[in-house]
């Protein structure tokens, strides 16, 4: 049977953070409070590959750049580093840079794991496709920080992602995503709709509507997580423009 083809868009799915990144920033930091690991481990989850590249191109080899990343994390957890954490500083992203930058000029033994972590891994990290993604970005054209910034944009993006890949699933259009998904890349006006059109038994104007759906829904959840990493919303478009032009490098 063919997947829904109405005008109306797919139901709104989970959100993957019920709070701002900040919220969840402090109570990752509060050692006391049950959901802090989980709320260190939702940040870990998403942004710890823009930090790993941002720690390799700084000149570490991939072990250290491991290890180090690892440790990284963890130490925010038992030391509670993220009680200090303020978000009037400003943005998120650039707070994490910031706390790392502190972290590695602190570290004194990097060869030793047991020196960094105690010997204990306290986040799941795919650290070796980390090293596999690192190995394909150029090699001098970016600074560390243009690339922990080009990282994140990505990161970021492919978060959106994933939302609106949910939100169809969930509503019984995860073929239509799958059909549609390259208009959010810009290619809205290259997908074969005729053939789109068929298969999914619509017109060929109603899967020109659809993508733009998709497209509008898009946007819409990116401008809702780039809310989450600055201070208030009137930073958003300034955010936005940063992170595109990070892109473009």
């Amino acid at each position: 049977m063919p997947e829904d083809a109405s005008d109306k868009g797919p139901v709104a799915g989970k959100r993957q953070f019920a709070t701002t990144h900040w919220s969840i920033v402090i109570a990752a930091g509060d050692a006391c409070r049950e959901d802090a690991q989980d709320a260190l481990s939702q940040l870990c989850e998403v942004y710890w590959y823009p930090l790993y590249a941002y720690v390799r191109r700084r000149g570490y080899s991939a072990p250290d750049a491991q290890d180090l990343t690892q440790a990284f994390f963890a130490r925010l957890l038992e030391k509670q580093s993220l009680r200090v954490a303020d978000p009037e500083r400003g943005k998120f992203r650039s707070f994490l840079l910031a706390s790392v930058d502190h972290f590695l000029a602190n570290e004194r033994d990097r060869a030793r794991a047991q020196k960094r972590g105690g010997g204990r891994t306290l986040l799941s990290l795919d650290l070796a496709a980390g090293e596999s993604r690192v190995s394909l970005e150029p090699a001098h054209e970016l600074t560390p920080e243009r690339l922990y910034e080009r990282q994140w944009a990505l990161t970021l993006l492919e978060l959106v992602v994933r939302r609106v890949e949910a939100e169809y699933r969930e509503a019984g259009k995860g073929r239509q995503f799958e059909l549609l998904k390259d208009a959010l890349g810009g290619a809205r006006e290259r997908l074969p709709y005729v053939e789109v059109a068929a298969e999914l038994e619509m017109s060929v104007e109603n899967a020109r509507q659809a993508a733009h759906r998709m497209r509008k829904r898009y946007r819409a959840l990116l401008r809702e997580e780039v809310a989450r990493t600055v201070v208030d919303s009137s930073g958003v478009d300034e955010e936005l423009a940063n992170l595109f032009e990070a892109l473009g490098n």
